[in-house]
C-alpha cells in the first residue's frame, strides 16, 4: 500500500512531538485528559515502533520538546497554553516531568531539538535546518496534541514547502472528540492521514529493494 507523501522514494524525517512525561506519561499528574488519551490509544507504542522502523530503514527521528528555564526567562505567558505551562512549572528544566517519556528514549541517531518558547517544533529551533541538511522532503509528525501541535506543525512545514504525512495512532488529543474532529476535517487540508502500520510498511518495502 502506499502512502502519498512516501510512495515515490521521497527522502523523509519523523518529528515526535512534546512526549514529555508531563505531557503524556499518566504516571505523572500533568495533564490526565491527553494522557489518558495516549493510554487508551496505545500511542507511545505505536509511536516506539514506528521510530524503530525509521532508523531500520535510514530515517532521520527528530524528538522536539518544549524545556522553560527555572527562572522562566525566554518563556512568555502570550497565550492560555503558556500561561498554564509557566504557571504549573511542571516540565521547567531538571525535572523529571521535562524528561521524554522514558518508551521513547531517544536512540544515538536521533536528533534532539528543545525550546523554552512556542507552540510548534518549528519556532525559533534548527529543525528547519536540521531537515533541509537531512534532504528530506517529506516530514511525518507525531505526538501531541492533535489539539493545537499537530496542526501547527503541519502548516508550518507546509508552509515551508515540506510535503506532511501524519500516522494517526500515533498521535492524539486531550479529548476523543477533539482528536477525531481534527482527523477527520483539519489534518486532512495539510497532510496524508495514515496509519503507523502503513507507513512501517512502505518503510520496510524500500528496505527490502
Amino acid at each position: 500500500m502506499g502512502v502519498r507523501g512516501l510512495d515515490k522514494g521521497e527522502r523523509a524525517a519523523l518529528v515526535i512531538n512534546e512526549c514529555q512525561n508531563n505531557m503524556v506519561n499518566h504516571e505523572f499528574a500533568g495533564n490526565a485528559g491527553l494522557a489518558g488519551e495516549i493510554q487508551r490509544r496505545d500511542v507511545i507504542a505505536n509511536i516506539a515502533a514506528l521510530a524503530t522502523a525509521c532508523r531500520e530503514a535510514g530515517v532521520l527521528v527528530v524528538h522536539s520538546t518544549i524545556v522553560p528555564r527555572r527562572d522562566g526567562v525566554g518563556t512568555i505567558a502570550n497565550s492560555l497554553l503558556l500561561g498554564s505551562l509557566v504557571k504549573k512549572g511542571t516540565v521547567v528544566e531538571g525535572s523529571p516531568g521535562a524528561e521524554i517519556h522514558p518508551e521513547l528514549t531517544p536512540d544515538e541517531r536521533d536528533f534532539v531539538l528543545t525550546r523554552v518558547h512556542g507552540l510548534s517544533p518549528f519556532h525559533n529551533t534548527e529543525l528547519e535546518p536540521v531537515l533541509r541538511s537531512w534532504g528530506a522532503t517529506t516530514v511525518m509528525i507525531t505526538g501531541v496534541s492533535t489539539n493545537v501541535g499537530v496542526p501547527g506543525a503541519c502548516l508550518e512545514a507546509v508552509n515551508r514547502g515540506f510535503t506532511v504525512v501524519v500516522p494517526e495512532d500515533c498521535t492524539a488529543g486531550a479529548w476523543q472528540e477533539a482528536h477525531e474532529f481534527q482527523v477527520t476535517h483539519t489534518l486532512p487540508l495539510l497532510a496524508t492521514v495514515t496509519s503507523s502500520a502503513d507507513v512501517i510498511e512502505v518503510l520496510g518495502s524500500r528496505s527490502a529493494a
